[in-house]
């Protein structure tokens, strides 16, 4: 079903007000030791957001947090979120089984250039849960393949244990128009393959620096070391974007939880590109 743009702004604008709206679990699956993934099946008019963008999603009489949708924007029928139980929130919510009912206010926040970037090189990099507010960039850009240059995926984690969507990596990796490289900081006794931080497989990749555009997303540690080799690389500051998803309570920037130097990440974020912040991200303690 197409919807018309009033539809989009309807549901965008009842979503994204301040009281949850009820959707209904219809699969629950665990990824790793601490990592699930929940599929919600959105109220009749289905759900639209943009690459990069977040949801805030409520646990009734537990709590709320942000987190970034990590599903095909071109499907509306299904809204998917993967989720790292680190918190009392996220915990509970790893309990929830099919047909449970959560609470979600959004899409929220800025998108990644995944339109704007056409007829570039796309460089996706990311780093453990980095990989899924990446994921539904990747679909659009496979979705509308012949508009792009080369597409490069990186992807590393800590250990082969912590490897997320590894179908889905298989098959990219399968493609013939896209290369994924993956590592691990430490290795099991059956693991083969590249071994080292996820920098180290920048130098190795195909992309042409004067015409790709980066996207990016991991812990901040990481993050600061690519940007760095990446424009070692000759990539362009204005040609690598970040997300900064942290500290987020309200998603509309009242609260005051996200602010980072003069902006908010729940508002002005997450995803900026690289200028936009740089003052503020080399700056390790804020």
């Amino acid at each position: 079903m197409i919807a018309t743009l009033e539809q989009k702004k309807n549901i965008t604008a009842a979503s994204a007000d301040r009281k949850p709206v009820l959707f209904r679990i219809s699969r629950v699956q665990k990824d790793t030791h601490d990592t699930f993934t929940i599929d919600l099946e959105p109220p009749k008019g289905g759900f639209y957001f943009e690459p990069g963008q977040f949801n805030m999603l409520y646990l009734h009489g537990v709590g709320e947090v942000p987190i970034s949708i990590c599903g095909d924007p071109s499907a509306h029928d299904k809204l998917i979120h993967t989720i790292r139980a680190v918190g009392t929130v996220t915990k509970a919510m790893q309990k929830l089984k099919k047909g449970d009912l959560l609470g979600v206010r959004g899409p929220f926040g800025t998108n990644w250039p995944a339109e704007e970037s056409a007829g570039s090189d796309i460089l996706i990099i990311a780093g453990g849960i980095g990989l899924p507010p990446l994921r539904p960039s990747i679909y659009h850009v496979l979705a509308n393949r012949e508009k792009y240059g080369k597409v490069v995926l990186l992807y590393g984690t800590r250990t082969p244990k912590d490897i997320l969507y590894r179908k889905e990596l298989e098959q990219w990796r399968a493609r013939f128009d896209m290369e994924v490289h993956v590592t691990v900081d430490r290795a099991a006794g059956d693991w083969h393959g590249n071994v080292g931080v996820v920098t180290t497989l920048i130098s190795r990749s195909h992309f042409d620096p004067s015409s790709t555009v980066a996207m990016l997303v991991g812990p901040e540690v990481m993050m600061r070391f690519t940007v760095l080799e990446l424009q070692k690389r000759g990539i362009e500051p204005d040609n690598i974007y970040i997300s900064m998803e942290r500290n987020m309570k309200c998603g509309t920037g009242f609260c005051g939880h996200c602010q980072y130097g003069p902006t908010f990440i729940c508002k002005d974020g997450p995803v900026y590109p690289y200028p936009a912040i740089k003052d503020v991200f080399v700056k390790r303690e804020i």
